[in-house]
Parts: C-alpha cells; structure tokens; sequence
C-alpha cells in the first residue's frame, strides 16, 4: 500500500521518461453506492469534455492475488473482473490508445497452494488468465503467489493472458527487461518506457534457480539505456515493499510512475485504498489489492516529443488532494457498509437511518468538490489520476462473466466427483454429533418457523444457483458443522445443508437423547460466535453480531 512516513514534495509538474510495449484497452467511471448514486473515483478527476481524448492512458493494478470476485453477502461489494472489463470497455470512446500495467501477485491468494484446493487454484488461475487476456493487458512485475503452482503453470498462464513479465533486475529468459510503445499524438509520437522490478531475495527463494539482483543497480542501468533507446516516458511496474520502493525513487529519480505492488500476498483481508502521491520527480501509485480498485492515469501530450526527451507533465487531477479525498472515501465505504446493514435492523430508528443517509449524502458532496478538475494549464502537457472502485454499477462484461461461470462449473463437477467419498471425522467417545434441523423441529416447531423466514434457512440454494455447492472457497459457510467432528464436508451435506440450529447451539445428538439434561446444548450462544465463523471481513464489511441476532430471533426463538 501506498505508505511509509518520509519526506515527500509534493509538486505541481512531474517529468516522466520510459519505455515500454503496449495493448489497447479502455475504462469506464461508474457510479454506486448504498443508498443511491456516488462517484466511484477515489481520487484525482475525469478529463473535460473539451480537453479531447488523452495521448495513452495507463489502468494500474496492485497485489490483485487471484481476486476474480469478491466473496460474500455484504451489499456492493468492492471487486470484480467482470466489473473491471465492463468499466474499461465502456471507457473504449474517450480512449485512443491504453495499456494495463500490474504489479505484484496476479495468479493466487496466497503463496502456497494445498493439496486439497490445489486443482481448484489452478483453474482459478487459469479463468483470471483468460480474463484478463480480453483486456489486451502489456505485463506485470510477479510476486511470490505467481509461483505457487510452478514455473511451467506460471508460463503457461502468462501466455493465456498475454502478458509480458517484467523484472530488470532478474536475469531469466522468461522476463523481459523492458520495452518501449510508441504512442502517436499531434505533436509526433510518445514513447513510453515499461520496466519491472521484484524482491530479489522473495522471488528467488520462490523460483529455485532464479538469478536476481539489487532493484537499485539494475534499475539504474535500465532507465539509461531505455532513454538512449529513445523513451520519452519511463514506467516501473514494482513488486517490492513499499518502503524500498520509496527509497528507490529518492536515489533514482528519473522515473515517471511507479506502480507498487506487494512482493507476497497471504489471506482474503481486503486493504484499504492508498493515496497517489508526488515523490519528488515521480508518481507513486498502489491500488488496493484483491482487484478493488483500479488506477487511472491519463497522460495529455501537448508538446513535440523528440527520442530521448523527458516530458514535463503538470498535475492537473488533483494528486496533491488524494491523501484527504482517500480518507475521505474511506469514511464513505464504512458509513455505507453500515447502512447497509441498518436498513434491515429492526432496532434502528427510522429517523436515526435517515439522518445517517443525510450524513453520507454530505460525505459524498465534500468528496465531488474536492474531486473537481484543475484546470489543464495554458500550454505544456499535463496527466490526471483516478483512483476508481471497482463496483457492480460499472457493470458486467459479458464474455468476461462467462469465463468466470465456466470456472465455477468446472470446480463443481470437479469437485462433486474428487470429494464424492470425503466423510467427516468421527465423533469421539461420548461426544455429540450433528444431527440435523429435522430432528431438531420435532420439539422446537415454533423455532424452526422462525428459522425458515431468516437467509440462513435459504444459505445452500445460494451457492446451488451459483454452482458453487461444490466450491471448497464457498461451501463452509453455507452448511452446518462443516469439517468438524460428526458434521459436514463438501459433499456429505445431506441432512446438514444450510445454517441450521446447530451452528450456533452446537452438535445436538446429546440433547436430543436427553432433553432436560443441563450443558449438552448451548442455550443463549454468545453474539460473536458468528463472527469468528463467518460473519468477517471481507465476506462481510461493519457486521454487527448483536444487532443482527435481532434478525433472527422471533416467538419462541429468543422472543
């Protein structure tokens, strides 16, 4: 993420020079949000209508980890590649000419694949591969993730996707040290630079045999021989800690923009998004992980553009306000996530929901006015950023939702046959199994009217409609008594499908043979029980267990 505590100018030019390949792509600027419409941009501004269309536009990703959709039940989740391919083909008319640049982990969540979900990793990483070679993408600086399946998987993944590996500082056949795209415009043609960089030592203990060496003395020697080679522009596409990168920018500061993405990604926690800021010289940029948000930078060239000369660019998209608008749009995403969850509360206040919509409406007009365009200066070039959310209002692509079901099927049928004999552990001496809501109803009736009007009586049929019954990322928290003695497993769901009374009484056979025994059931269960099981981010974003007990309690049934 875009952090580190160090000493930063903040100017109103920026020089950018590089050299690089390119692929043509487009973005669209949606709006979403809990209550109704709000800008998805998290900082910066959109170009004018009269400005016309941009000399190249660059989508940055950072750490996307294998995120091909967010996971979950809070509303207007963040993520998407189907979000994403519908936002950028949308932008495809006010866009000449675009490349997407990522940085860091693409292919899988976490650095290591196991056994169980190996196969299912795999595919996942293969509909991300075809995914994102829809999008015409250029290349990537790889994290360690990239390399959990093995280099072979991996080479094959980077050609379904057409994509280029960047790493100047790795001496491998596999990874390009650099390219140059030439991009035309009235003044002649631009010619940017692509690099990349990765954690010498991560990637290397990675990829046994990998040749590395320090970011600094490679990138130096790159950047100079791609400006003799022509470029106007230089981008660095980094997978490297935050902290180095920054150091990197202050020893060499004839780089343009830098994308930052983390050498190794580990888990689902979603980050929070990162302010683009003005170092010196250069344009650091890192867009929050698990494909939640996508950067934007329009690149407006107004000047000729001889071989070899560096470009000033002046900042005309409000890089200097992005720390307050981030902030900003953070309190947002929080008071929406809230919301959300109020608007079915049954102990909210109407009065009190209204007067929180009041107060995100004012959030979001303090953000549009910090948003505005400056305006481009009177002559020179200049570049505008966005930080756009990736929401369900940019819509869905098509071609790209198809790819993402066929995995899903894929996995299931997969997965139905592989794990058709998978039972679940036996239940020790004396200890209680789970038995199921049927038998359950025999004496609590009246409860199991309640249950039957609460989602958690509706939670299989989810993931069936979805195919994804059969999905190791998905079933647990739709079943009873998943993967624990005497319940549930992927497959033998038969009388424990759905969140029935025992995920938060406990296995009941105990119970059941005697009822009026004191301490085989668990009679009032704590609030948070939920939370550790299910009910955390980013399945679910500002969940309040006490406030959603209400939901599901009625006559008879803590009521």
């Amino acid at each position: 993420m875009i952090l580190g505590a160090r000493a930063r100018s903040l100017l109103t030019s920026l020089t950018l020079v590089g050299a690089v390949g390119v692929a043509a792509l487009a973005g669209a600027c949606g709006t979403s949000s809990a209550t109704g419409s709000a800008s998805t941009t998290a900082s910066g501004g959109t170009a004018s209508a009269q400005e016309g269309k941009p000399t190249v536009r660059l989508y940055l990703l950072s750490s996307v980890a294998g995120a091909l959709e967010p996971c979950g039940c809070s509303k207007d989740q963040l993520g998407g590649i189907d979000h994403l391919a519908a936002f950028i083909t949308a932008e495809k008319p006010k866009v000449e000419q675009s490349v997407l640049l990522a940085a860091g982990p693409l292919f899988f969540l976490d650095p290591t694949l196991s056994p169980q979900k190996a196969t299912q990793d795999k595919w996942k990483a293969e509909a991300m591969a075809a995914s994102l070679a829809k999008l015409s993408p250029l290349g990537w600086a790889p994290g360690v993730n990239d390399y959990a399946a093995g280099a072979s998987d991996l080479q094959k993944l980077e050609a379904s996707a057409k994509l280029a590996r960047l790493g100047s500082n790795v001496t491998d056949k596999a990874f390009s040290q650099g390219t140059i795209a030439s991009y035309p415009h009235p003044g002649g043609t631009l010619r940017v630079g692509y690099l990349g960089l990765v954690d010498p030592k991560a990637l290397a203990d990675a990829a046994s045999g990998l040749q590395t060496s320090a970011p600094l003395d490679a990138l130096r020697e790159r950047v100079k021989a791609i400006r003799a080679d022509g470029a106007n522009l230089v981008v660095v596409s980094a997978a490297i800690q935050r902290g180095e990168a920054l150091r990197l920018v202050d020893a060499l500061p004839d780089i343009d923009v830098l994308v930052v993405g983390k050498p190794v990604e580990k888990g689902d926690l979603n980050d929070k998004p990162k302010a683009a800021q003005l170092v010196g010289q250069t344009l650091v940029v890192e867009t929050s992980n698990h494909l939640q948000t996508v950067g934007v930078v329009d690149l407006f060239v107004r000047e000729p553009t001889p071989q070899g000369q560096a470009i000033k660019l002046a900042d005309a998209g409000g890089v200097a306000r992005t720390e307050e608008i981030v902030g900003l749009t953070d309190q947002i995403r929080e008071l929406e996530n809230r919301i959300n969850g109020w608007e079915k509360d049954k102990v909210v206040k109407v009065e009190d929901l209204a007067a929180r919509k009041r107060d995100l409406e004012q959030l979001r007009r303090k953000k549009v006015d910090l948003e505005k365009d400056a305006p481009p200066p009177p002559s020179g070039s200049y570049f505008r950023y966005q930080l756009v959310e990736v929401r369900d209002s940019l819509g869905v692509d098509k071609d790209v939702a198809a790819e993402v079901l066929a995995y899903y099927k894929r996995v299931n049928d997969h997965n139905k046959t592989a794990f058709a004999d998978r039972k679940p552990v036996p239940v020790a001496d004396g200890q209680a199994s789970y038995m199921g809501i049927e038998n359950c109803t025999s004496c609590h009736a009246e409860e199991r009217a309640v249950w039957n009007k609460t989602q958690h009586a509706k939670a299989y049929e989810t993931l069936q409609k979805q195919f994804v019954e059969y999905n190791l990322d998905c079933v647990g928290c739709h079943v009873t008594g998943y993967e624990k003695p005497g319940g549930s497993t992927v497959t033998a769901v038969d009388k424990l499908k759905d969140v029935g009374c025992e995920v938060c009484h406990g296995p009941g056979s105990l119970h059941a043979n005697d009822p009026n025994k004191k301490g085989l059931i668990i009679v009032k269960p704590e609030p948070k029980t939920c939370v550790s099981e299910c009910h955390h981010p980013p399945h679910v974003e500002g969940f309040d267990p006490v406030a959603k007990m209400q939901q599901i309690l009625g006559p008879g049934h803590g009521l």
